[in-house]
């Protein structure tokens, strides 16, 4: 069995004497792990680090074994992750929840997309942030506990939209919402992709509405009680950034 690929490196941990088993989230195999020989040493330090953007090739007697990679350095983004904290929290937490909630060689191409965007974005370009939010919006999209944002849950309405409800994930309207409004969470319109990307308290928001939900319907569904501690080192990291 083989196949040639690219992908985002997540993970690395070292195995044996010298090798390492590496994450990747690929394009068209999805999350996919396998063996780096030599991965371990100093000269393929540089390369093998998270958010780095590989050309693999891998290989296994079986397809079900671990298999073993070859790998090309297609794109460092090594130096733009590592100076910015923040950004640097960030690629933790996309590493964590993908390792953690992407399901094993499954593809999920349009989440591939928004992840390339989101790395690229990172430390470089001054919305990351608000991309990050985004992308955990997809996230839960793409695990199938999608937000519906269209309309208000109580009255059908598709304008006014200012909260959601944290039962359903759905959008409630300012008129659905009033009566319960101190229950409800803030939907900033960013989120709705009906308005610019924006920073500051949407941002904050949309991670309380996303971590909510993650918390809520994705954690239970993989059998844990918490989301991993690199998203939370990530909120505090954006609390300091403000």
């Amino acid at each position: 069995m083989e196949w040639r690929d690219e992908g985002v490196l997540l993970s690395v941990r070292k195995h044996g004497e010298g090798s390492a088993i590496i994450e990747v989230f690929t394009q068209k195999h999805g999350r996919h792990a396998g063996l780096v020989r030599g991965g371990g040493s100093r000269k393929m330090a540089p390369i093998l680090q998270p958010g780095a953007q590989l050309s693999v090739e891998w290989k296994a007697r079986l397809e079900d074994h671990l298999g073993s990679y070859t790998i090309d350095p297609i794109k460092s983004r090594a130096v733009q992750i590592m100076g910015d904290r923040g950004a640097l929290a960030a690629m933790g937490a996309v590493s964590a929840l993908l390792c953690l909630g992407l399901p094993e060689r499954e593809e999920h191409a349009r989440l591939y997309t928004r992840t390339l965007d989101l790395v690229d974005a990172l430390g470089d370009a001054p919305d990351w942030p608000a991309r990050y939010a985004l992308w955990e919006n997809a996230l839960l999209t793409d695990m199938g506990f999608g937000l519906d944002l269209t309309e208000c849950a109580a009255t059908g309405a598709t304008q006014d939209l200012i909260y959601v409800s944290p039962k359903s994930g759905r959008a409630v309207s300012r008129a659905g919402g009033a009566d319960y409004a101190d229950l409800m969470l803030p939907l900033p319109r960013f989120l709705r992709m009906d308005e610019p990307m924006t920073q500051g308290s949407d941002v904050a928001n949309s991670l309380h509405i996303t971590g909510h939900f993650l918390n809520k319907w994705l954690m239970p569904a993989l059998g844990r009680e918490n989301l991993p501690a690199a998203r939370e080192r990530l909120i505090v990291a954006l609390q300091r950034k403000k």
